[in-house]
């Protein structure tokens, strides 16, 4: 008697792990396609180059990663900078306070399709070399003064 409830306890644990087992499998070998991933609406768009950690490059434009930057590959897997190395990526990215890169997103060729705006963007304009603005130095008579148009 204490034999059989010996194997019938056995043959329940095993059972029970094996349907456990089975369910696990199951879940990982879902073929559901992969969601699209959504990035923030402040993310810009470029090719990056990461040259020699935190030196990088951004649409030719020299750039520096932040402190803990967090780098995402097309599969949205967090990847180590050293490998990525003189490789030209189109990227997602968004910055941090201080201007340097915080979160890359490698990009798939259907993500890079979508529209983004880029660090190609004008941020400042600084214009020089520009015709000189009218003058005065104070004895400008009023009626030639130049017009400010509303």
């Amino acid at each position: 008697m204490n034999r059989c409830t010996h194997r019938l306890m056995a043959v329940l644990i095993i059972t029970a792990a094996a349907g456990l087992f089975s369910t696990r499998l199951a879940a990982q070998t879902d073929d559901a396609p992969p969601k699209a991933r959504e990035f923030p609406k402040a993310a810009l768009r470029g090719e990056m180059v990461i040259l020699a950690v935190p030196e990088i490059s951004i649409n030719g434009k020299a750039d520096r990663l932040a402190a803990g930057a967090r780098i995402r590959d097309a599969s949205n897997q967090f990847v180590l900078p050293g490998p990525l190395t003189n490789q030209a990526l189109v990227v997602n990215y968004l910055r941090d306070n201080i201007g340097q890169v915080q979160q890359v997103w490698i990009l798939t060729a259907e993500e890079a399709k979508e529209k983004r705006a880029g660090s190609a963007n004008t941020i400042f304009n600084f214009i020089t070399g520009t015709a000189a603005a009218p003058s005065d130095n104070g004895k400008t008579p009023y009626t030639q003064l130049p017009a400010y148009k509303q």
